[in-house]
C-alpha cells in the first residue's frame, strides 16, 4: 500500500517510508544538478590536491571547474596506463588517488579487446549500493506487490586474480557480490532473490547454475520477476535449463543433490532446500520436454511479471529470443553502469527497450560531455559541456572525473540525449565508440552492424525463424577484402526454413542498411567484395563464451563480441559453419544518396 500523500514524489506514490525516502532523494539530486556537480568536483579535487598526477599539472589545490578544465587533459586508458602499471606493481604512494587503491576493477575485455584495469577505492562501494538502493523504489511505482514474491536473478562471481603488487583485480560485479555490502544486505521483502549466496559466490560456473536454477524451480509459483545482469545472461540460463532439465527433474523427484554439485557450502544450504516433490518434476518434465520452448518462461514460472535485463546497445539483438521464451513479457532496464563508474538509473523502467533512457544521477561523480558528430570518424575539437548544459537530440561521449582517480577520463560510451528530469539529463546509450568494420576508407560501428542485422533478419520472419546471435569478421584475405558476418538461426519450423536464395537475400539486405561509403566502395571503387553470411551451428557462440571464460572472462558482463579477429575464435567459428551465403549483386549507391 502506498504511504501517506505527505511522503509522495513527483515520480509517483511510493509504496512504503523507505521508498518515500529513496524518491525525494532523487528528486533533490536531479532539482540540483549543477549545485551537486559543482560539489562533487570540489570534493574529489580537495581531497586528491596532493596526488602526483593533480600537482604533475600544477593545479595547486584550486577546485574550481574553469580552473580544472584549463589544466586537466581528456585522456583514454592508453595514457594512464603508466601510472596503473605502477599501481599494480606495488607503488602506494598516492599517484592518482588520496585514498589508498583498495583493488583493481577489470572490464569485460570484450568491447574493445584487451582487459583494463580501473582503480578504485573502499568509499566506492558505498556510491554503488547507494544506486542499487535507488532502483527498487522507482521500479515499485510501476510494478505494484513485488513484496508477495521473490526475484530469480542468475548472478555469477569470478575468481579474482591478483596483480603483482598483490591488488585484487576482479570484475566490478564480483567485488559487489563479494561485498559485506551484498553478502550481509538486510533483509527487504521487495527485493528477496531464490538464488542463496552459496550458489552466487560459487566461482564454479555449471554448479552455481545448477543450482540457481534447480531453487528457482523449487520457488517457481514465488518467483516474480527474472532477471541477469545482461539479456544474453538470461538466454544463456534458458538454454542450461534446456540441457539440464532431465537431472534437474530427477534432483526435484527424489529431493537428493546431483553428484556433480560439490562445493561443500552449496551442499550444505541445498540440504535446508531439498525435498522429494514428484508433482513438481512431473510438471518440469512435462513441460520441458516438449519441444515447443515458445513462452517457457511464462509457463514455468506463471507469476512473472516482467525481466530484469538490459537489452540496450548490442543487448538489444536478444529482444526476439527473450520474446520468443517469455511469450513477450515486459524488459526491463533499471540502471546504467560500468567499471569505471556508476552513472544513473531508468526512472521509467518498464518503457520498451528502445525508449529506454537513463537519468545521470549526479552524485556519483562529475559528468562532462564531448560533442560528437554521427557523420564524422574524427574526434570532435570543441569544447567540452557540463552535464546541465547538454542539448536534446545532440550525442555526446561521456568523459568523467571520479573520486577513485579518473580525471576526465573517455568513458568510450556515446548517448543522445533525450529529455531531463528536473535538472539533470536523460541519456539513450547509442554505442561504444570503437568502429568494428573497415576493408578500405568504409567504416561501420556497432549500431550500424545491429541495424543491418535487424534489417536483414526480416527476410525471416516468414519462416518463423529470427537471429539468435551473431559476430563479424573484416577478412582481408580475399582481394577484394569483404564483411564475413557469423549467423546462428532459431528454426522454430524445421519444415519451413529458410532456403539459400533467401539466405543470399539477407547479404544484400546487409548492405542495403550499410553507410554510404561502403556502398561506394562497392559499386564504385569495387573495394569491398560480395557480403557473406556463414551460418553456424546451434550452440556455436555458447562454445565461443566458454572460450573467452577460459582464457578468463567474467560470466557475469560477458557480451558477445560483435567482431572478431583472434586466429582461435575465427577457427572455432569456421569449424562450425554450416553453410555459406554471398550477396547476389551490388547494392544501390548514387553520389547523391547519403545516411
Amino acid at each position: 500500500m502506498a504511504v501517506d500523500s505527505v511522503l509522495s514524489s513527483p515520480l509517483g506514490p511510493p509504496a512504503c517510508e523507505k521508498d518515500a525516502k529513496a524518491l525525494q532523494f532523487i528528486e533533490e539530486m536531479t532539482r540540483n544538478a549543477d549545485a551537486v556537480q559543482e560539489r562533487v568536483l570540489n570534493e574529489i579535487l580537495t581531497r586528491n590536491s596532493q596526488t602526483e598526477y593533480l600537482k604533475r599539472f600544477k593545479l595547486d589545490g584550486v577546485s574550481d571547474p574553469e580552473t580544472f578544465k584549463n589544466k586537466i587533459p581528456v585522456v583514454t586508458y592508453e595514457d594512464l596506463q603508466p601510472e596503473i602499471q605502477r599501481i599494480a606493481y606495488g607503488d602506494r604512494s598516492p599517484i592518482l588517488s588520496a585514498h589508498p587503491i583498495s583493488e583493481f576493477l577489470t572490464s569485460s575485455g570484450t568491447s574493445a579487446g584487451e582487459r583494463k584495469l580501473m582503480p578504485t577505492i573502499k568509499e566506492e562501494l558505498d556510491r554503488r549500493q547507494l544506486l542499487y538502493s535507488l532502483l527498487m523504489p522507482v521500479m515499485n511505482l510501476y510494478v505494484p506487490g513485488l513484496d508477495k514474491g521473490k526475484g530469480l536473478y542468475f548472478l555469477f562471481i569470478k575468481s579474482e586474480t591478483k596483480t603483482p603488487g598483490g591488488l585484487l583485480a576482479r570484475p566490478v560485479l564480483t567485488s559487489y557480490y563479494k561485498s559485506e555490502h551484498f553478502k550481509r544486505r538486510p533483509h527487504d521483502p521487495y527485493n528477496v532473490y531464490t538464488s542463496p549466496n552459496e550458489a552466487i559466490l560459487c566461482a564454479d560456473s555449471f554448479q552455481s547454475m545448477y543450482t540457481q536454477m534447480l531453487c528457482g524451480l523449487y520457488e517457481r509459483e514465488q518467483v516474480l520477476r527474472l532477471g541477469a545482469v545482461f539479456a544474453s545472461g538470461l538466454v544463456r540460463a534458458i538454454r542450461f535449463l534446456q540441457l539440464h532439465w532431465p537431472q534437474l527433474a530427477h534432483d526435484i523427484r527424489t529431493g537428493t543433490l546431483n553428484p556433480e554439485i560439490t562445493d561443500p557450502s552449496i551442499c550444505e544450504r541445498m540440504g535446508l532446500v531439498m525435498r522429494p516433490n514428484p508433482k513438481l518434476a512431473d510438471f518440469v518434465t512435462d513441460e520441458c520436454s516438449n519441444e515447443n520452448w515458445e513462452g517457457i518462461i511464462a509457463r514455468i514460472w506463471p507469476k512473472t511479471k516482467y525481466l530484469d535485463v538490459i537489452v540496450t546497445g548490442a543487448m538489444a539483438q536478444y529482444i526476439p529470443t527473450l520474446d520468443y521464451y517469455s511469450g513477450g513479457l515486459p524488459k526491463a532496464c533499471t540502471m546504467y553502469a560500468a567499471s569505471e563508474c556508476y552513472f544513473g538509473l531508468n526512472l521509467n523502467p518498464m518503457c520498451k527497450p528502445s525508449e529506454v533512457s537513463y537519468t545521470i544521477m549526479p552524485n556519483m561523480g562529475y559528468f562532462e560531455f564531448l560533442p560528437h558528430d554521427p557523420n564524422s570518424s574524427r574526434d570532435s575539437t570543441r569544447k567540452l559541456v557540463d552535464l546541465v548544459d547538454v542539448e536534446v537530440g545532440k550525442e555526446y561521449e561521456l568523459v568523467i572525473t571520479t573520486y577513485a582517480g579518473l580525471y576526465r577520463y573517455r568513458v568510450g560510451d556515446i548517448l543522445r540525449v533525450t529529455g531531463f528530469h528536473n535538472s539533470a539529463p536523460q541519456f539513450h546509450f547509442v554505442r561504444r565508440k570503437n568502429v568494428l568494420l573497415s576493408i578500405d576508407s568504409d567504416k561501420t560501428d556497432e549500431a550500424e552492424l545491429q541495424r543491418a542485422v535487424e534489417n536483414a533478419s526480416k527476410l525471416l520472419k516468414e519462416f518463423n525463424t529470427s537471429v539468435v546471435e551473431y559476430t563479424s569478421y573484416a577478412d582481408t584475405k580475399t582481394i577484394p577484402g569483404h564483411y564475413v558476418i557469423y549467423w546462428e538461426l532459431l528454426m522454430k519450423d524445421l519444415n519451413n526454413s529458410p532456403s539459400d536464395e533467401v539466405l543470399n537475400k539477407c547479404c544484400l539486405a546487409m548492405e542495403e542498411s550499410l553507410n554510404t561509403v561502403y556502398r561506394q566502395g562497392r559499386v564504385a571503387c569495387n573495394s569491398i567484395g560480395p557480403l557473406e553470411i556463414r551460418m553456424v551451428k546451434n550452440g556455436t557462440f555458447e562454445e565461443l563464451m566458454d572460450y573467452a571464460i577460459s582464457r578468463g572472462a567474467s560470466i557475469n558482463q560477458y557480451k558477445v563480441p560483435r567482431c572478431v579477429s583472434f586466429a582461435p575464435i575465427l577457427e572455432l567459428l569456421d569449424s562450425r559453419v554450416m553453410s555459406r551465403h554471398f550477396s547476389p549483386s551490388l547494392p544501390q549507391w548514387t553520389p547523391e544518396r547519403r545516411r
